[in-house]
């Protein structure tokens, strides 16, 4: 098959490798039908977070399942799936909780950008159609397996409910609005974002980052700040942003994957918020957001914007790199 391989900063390669073998019984193999590029995947891209040599990279995938382990029961060949970029077995207690992204037995998802992808834990980590979807679901279909999934963790972890005041990233607006938040800041400085953001639902932009951003959120919120924030990005001063830009007794989530972060204890217990985050648990989601997708509710998938052959996967870095891009689509 052809997969997408990363060498270094900003080297990425599509190229020959072996076609993936069932490992153990309880895997499954899938013909991709899309993947993307994630947010998170620049950060190695751009050299911030160090990769020890050739690594296949993509962890967002949507396929039809070619084959099945002995001891998979429930995905079957021929079915349509999605999946989670952490795979779980979901029957450990962990699972049974809801954070199946903590599986005992999790492992991160890799080697997505490519025609073909093993996935282990099949039966806990798949989750399948009844039917074969329409093509131009396949996008929104593809954005739950993270982006949406990742931000719909980020607003249940926020605590947002009807009425209340939310600050949030790009999916995390279209998750709070589902969920009946009655104002929507989105943070966000660039115009493609800014348009999408009011179309999932934003009733306020906040282009300002740091001090500047917080004190324009505390002008918003008559002095005192959001019921919920949502950190999506993983730096020390979006975390800073969202914790300084919550009213005493708010909630801050975060999913971003923290780079640098650290966090001073007094100043966070005088703050009075709920802090709660992690590696969002997609699968708990998954099959609502299928359906909300299947049903026509939501369409996630607006938030892919160029859309390339898998071969030029390549130039659909480049494009997020360079922010001509907010999120690339790759079809095999």
């Amino acid at each position: 098959m052809n997969a997408t391989m990363m060498y270094g900063p900003r080297d990425v390669r599509f190229e020959k490798r072996q076609d993936p073998k069932i490992a153990k019984p309880t895997d499954a193999i899938i013909r991709m039908v899309a993947t993307c590029v994630c947010g998170s995947d620049l950060w190695p891209y751009r050299g911030i977070s160090p990769i020890n040599g050739p690594t296949p990279f993509g962890h967002e995938y949507c396929g039809v399942v070619e084959e099945v382990g002995k001891e998979v029961k429930n995905i079957k060949p021929g079915q349509f799936v999605v999946g989670s970029f952490a795979t779980s077995d979901n029957t450990c207690p962990i699972c049974r909780d809801g954070y199946q992204s903590s599986c005992v037995q999790r492992e991160f998802m890799s080697g997505a950008q490519a025609s073909l992808l093993r996935v282990p834990h099949a039966d806990g980590t798949l989750v399948a159609t009844n039917d074969l979807p329409p093509k131009e679901l396949i996008p929104s279909l593809l954005a739950t397996s993270d982006v949406l999934g990742t931000g719909w963790f980020a607003a249940d972890a926020a605590n947002v409910q009807p009425g209340r005041t939310v600050v949030v990233g790009l999916l995390a607006v279209l998750s709070a609005k589902q969920m009946g938040a009655e104002r929507i800041i989105a943070m966000s400085r660039n115009a493609s974002r800014q348009k999408l953001a009011r179309e999932f639902g934003a009733s306020d932009i906040v282009s300002e980052r740091g001090d500047e951003g917080v004190a324009r959120i505390k002008q918003l919120t008559k002095g005192l700040g959001a019921d919920s924030v949502l950190e999506c990005v993983g730096t020390q001063e979006s975390m800073m942003q969202a914790v300084n830009s919550a009213r005493p007794g708010g909630y801050v989530s975060y999913v971003g994957v923290p780079h640098g972060v650290e966090l001073e204890g007094e100043h966070l217990f005088f703050s009075h918020i709920h802090l709660h985050g992690g590696p969002a648990p997609v699968r708990r989601y998954l099959p609502n957001l299928i359906k909300l997708v299947l049903d026509g509710t939501i369409n996630p998938g607006k938030v892919f914007d160029l859309t390339l052959p898998l071969e030029q996967v390549a130039e659909g870095y480049r494009a997020m790199d360079e922010r001509r891009a907010i999120k690339t689509l790759l079809l095999p």
